[in-house]
C-alpha cells in the first residue's frame, strides 16, 4: 500500500468520523484497510461479508460522498472480504452503491429502447440463497421464485409483497430481479424506490420530458417498486404510474411492489391503482417466528465465520422477535464488541448487546429447566428422573417434574414424555393426576410444588 493511498484513505476516514457517531465509526470504518487504487477502482478490505452488506445498506451514500471527494468522480468501490487472516486469503465483492452520478433520474432515450443499456440498481447480495425460507415468508418466496423464472407469464402479475419493517421484503424483491437477470441476462430489470420514482417524475416534468420518462419505463421487462405506500397523496405521480402500469401489464411485463401494508389499508391512493395492485397475488411476509429467526442466525453465522454457543443462539432467537435487521445488527454488534474488547461472545455479552436493541423477554421455562430444578430440590441426579428407576423417591420426583412441565411450559404431553425418558402419553396423564390428587390433601406436597415453582419462575 502506497503512502499516497494511506493519506487519501485517512482523508476519507476524517470525513466519515465527522459525520458518524464514535461508536458507528469505530465499529464499521476504523477497521477497514485500503488495499489498492488503480484504474479508477478503490479496493477496501473488510473483516466479513456481513460488514460489507451492512455498510452497503446503511452507509453507502456517506461513504460514496467521501470517496468522490477524495478519489474523484467516477471512482468505483470494491470490497475484499478477508476469509483467512493467517494466509491472507480473501474474496472480492463489488459495491452496489454508486460513487458516481446515477443517470436514472434522466432516463436514457434511444431509438431502440430494448437495445439501450440499463443498470438494474439491484443489490447483488440479496439472492434467494441468502433469503432464508420459513413459514412466515413461504408463500411470498415461492411466488417470487416462480416470477423470476417466467416474469410476466405467471398468475402473479403484479406481485404485491407486504409486511412490517425489517421482515425481508426488499431482500426478496431484489432476489427476484437478480435471478431473472441470471436466467436471462437480456431481461431489462429495474429496481426503484417509490421516493426515487417520485423525484424522477418531478425532474422529468420540470424539464418537459414526460414522454421520454414514459418511454424509458415502458421499455422495462421487470419493474420493481419498493415502498409503494409513498405514492400516497401524489396525484401527478400516481397518474403517470397508472399509464406505465397499464402498458407493462398489457405487454406481459412483470410488476413487483413492496409495501408496509396490504392494498386495502392504503390511504390516498387512487382507486384505479388500488384495483390494479390486486390483479395478481398479494403475499404477506409476517414477523419471523422462533425457528426462522434461529435459522437466519445460523445462516449468517456460517456466512460470516462466527461461532456462537447454542445458549447464545437460543437467547437471541428468543428475544429478537420483530425484525431480521435487528438480528443482523445484533450479530454485527456482538462481533464488534468481541473484536474491540477482545472478549469471548458469551451469554453475558449477548444479554448486554440485546438489551440495548430490544426489550428482553423473560426466559421461558423448558422441560429441561423443570427436570434440573426438581432434581436439585429432591437432591437426586437429573438422569434418575429420566431413568427406569421406580423407587419411591425417584417416582415422586418424576411425577412432580411431569406436573410442573405441563403447568409451566408450552410443551405438549408427547414431548414431555419423550424428555422424561421416552414415556407414554398415558404415563404423563397418570403423573399429572397423581400430583393433583396429592395437592388437595397433602400440605407438604403443596409446599414442595410452591418452592420448586418459585425457583423456576423467579
Amino acid at each position: 500500500m502506497t503512502q499516497n493511498l494511506q493519506q487519501q484513505w485517512a482523508q476519507c476516514q476524517t470525513i466519515l468520523a465527522d459525520n458518524l457517531t464514535t461508536s458507528a465509526y469505530q465499529t464499521w470504518f476504523a477497521p477497514i484497510v485500503p488495499l489498492q487504487f488503480a484504474n479508477g477502482i478503490l479496493v477496501l478490505q473488510v473483516k466479513s461479508q456481513f460488514v460489507a452488506e451492512y455498510i452497503e445498506e446503511n452507509y453507502i451514500p456517506l461513504l460514496s460522498a467521501a470517496i468522490i471527494r477524495v478519489f474523484g468522480q467516477g471512482t468505483r468501490l470494491e470490497y475484499r472480504v478477508l476469509i483467512d487472516s493467517a494466509s491472507g486469503a480473501g474474496t472480492m465483492l463489488p459495491s452496489n452503491g454508486s460513487t458516481q452520478t446515477v443517470a436514472v433520474a434522466q432516463p436514457p432515450v434511444s431509438p431502440n429502447m430494448q437495445a439501450a443499456s440499463l443498470d438494474p440498481q439491484l443489490n447483488a447480495l440479496y439472492t434467494f440463497d441468502s433469503f432464508i425460507a420459513g413459514e412466515p415468508n413461504k408463500l411470498a418466496r415461492a411466488a417470487g421464485v416462480a416470477v423470476s423464472k417466467q416474469p410476466g407469464y405467471t398468475a402473479f402479475n403484479p406481485l404485491f409483497i407486504y409486511g412490517g419493517s425489517g421482515v425481508g421484503k426488499t431482500h426478496l424483491a431484489n432476489a427476484i430481479g437478480n435471478q431473472a437477470k441470471q436466467l436471462n441476462p437480456q431481461t431489462r430489470v429495474l429496481y426503484v424506490s417509490a421516493n426515487t420514482f417520485k423525484l424522477q417524475f418531478q425532474d422529468a416534468r420540470n424539464a418537459n420530458r414526460i414522454p421520454d420518462f414514459l418511454n424509458f419505463y415502458q421499455s422495462v421487462d421487470v419493474l420493481i417498486v419498493d415502498d409503494i405506500q409513498y405514492f400516497a397523496g401524489l396525484k401527478g405521480t400516481q397518474d403517470t404510474f397508472f399509464h406505465i402500469f397499464n402498458y407493462l401489464q398489457q405487454s406481459r411485463k412483470q410488476l413487483i411492489f413492496t409495501c408496509d401494508r396490504a392494498p386495502v389499508e392504503l390511504k390516498d391512493i387512487e382507486e384505479r391503482l388500488l384495483t390494479r395492485f390486486k390483479y395478481g397475488l398479494t403475499a404477506e411476509i409476517t414477523k419471523p417466528d422462533y425457528q426462522l429467526r434461529r435459522n437466519i442466525l445460523l445462516s449468517k453465522m456460517h456466512r460470516d465465520g462466527i461461532t456462537l454457543s447454542e445458549e447464545v443462539v437460543d437467547f437471541i432467537a428468543q428475544n429478537v422477535r420483530d425484525s431480521v435487521r435487528d438480528l443482523e445488527g445484533i450479530l454485527a454488534s456482538l462481533l464488534a464488541h468481541s473484536t474491540l474488547t477482545d472478549k469471548e461472545i458469551d451469554l453475558a455479552l449477548a444479554e448486554q448487546v440485546v438489551s440495548h436493541i430490544v426489550a428482553i423477554q423473560p426466559h421461558p421455562v423448558t422441560v429441561a429447566d423443570v427436570i434440573g430444578t426438581v432434581a436439585e430440590h429432591y437432591n437426586i441426579p437429573e438422569k434418575a428422573i429420566m431413568s427406569q428407576n421406580r423407587s419411591k423417591e425417584i417416582t415422586l420426583a418424576r411425577h412432580v417434574a411431569v406436573y410442573l412441565s405441563k403447568q409451566l411450559t408450552k410443551s405438549p404431553l408427547a414431548e414431555i414424555g419423550y424428555k422424561m425418558g421416552k414415556r407414554t402419553h398415558a404415563t404423563m396423564l397418570h403423573s399429572i393426576a397423581y400430583v393433583r390428587e396429592q395437592l388437595e390433601f397433602d400440605p407438604v406436597m403443596r409446599q414442595h410444588i410452591a418452592q420448586i415453582q418459585s425457583s423456576l419462575t423467579k
